[in-house]
């Protein structure tokens, strides 16, 4: 699904005339393809749809870092292309949870795999993964685990 939607709006992005949607989604498209080989090299014929969301987290995370960098720098238009590029890539990924969700998604994870102790961690950070990639932000999740788990 999120493969077609890709392909659909560098398409329609193309025809417009729209060159910052393309170039973002090129970039997007480029990195699903990195994500394929990896998987090959794994034995999957291509990257799973919760590894392809994990990979456009982590790209909106690089241009938030680019921005603080670009505005600390006195470079505003870059700032600027850098949150077009943001606001393309949020399009392909689901709604992002709220804290409340988040703390609710951590504690039936917890519940669910049996942690107990800052030792689970590990297995309720991959859970979490598994089930929520692309909805939650993994840094403040692991945050409200540590909470959980040390008895916060």
């Amino acid at each position: 699904m999120l493969r077609e939607d890709l392909q659909k709006v560098l398409k329609e992005s193309m025809l417009a005339h729209d060159t910052a949607t393309t170039s973002a989604v090129r970039l997007i498209i480029a990195g699903m393809k990195e994500k394929d080989v990896e998987a090959r090299g794994k034995g999957a014929k291509e990257a799973s749809e919760a590894e392809l969301l994990s990979m456009m987290q982590t790209m909106i995370k690089q241009r938030n870092d680019s921005i603080k960098m670009y505005v600390d720098g006195n470079r505003q238009d870059l700032a600027d292309k850098e949150m077009a590029e943001i606001k393309v890539i949020e399009r392909f990924l689901p709604k992002q949870m709220d804290e409340q969700e988040v703390a609710a998604a951590v504690k039936a994870i917890i519940a669910e795999t049996g942690a107990s102790s800052m030792k689970d961690m590990g297995k309720v950070m991959a859970a979490l993964k598994a089930q929520y990639a692309g909805q939650l932000d993994f840094g403040k999740a692991n945050g409200v685990v540590k909470a959980c788990l040390s008895g916060n």
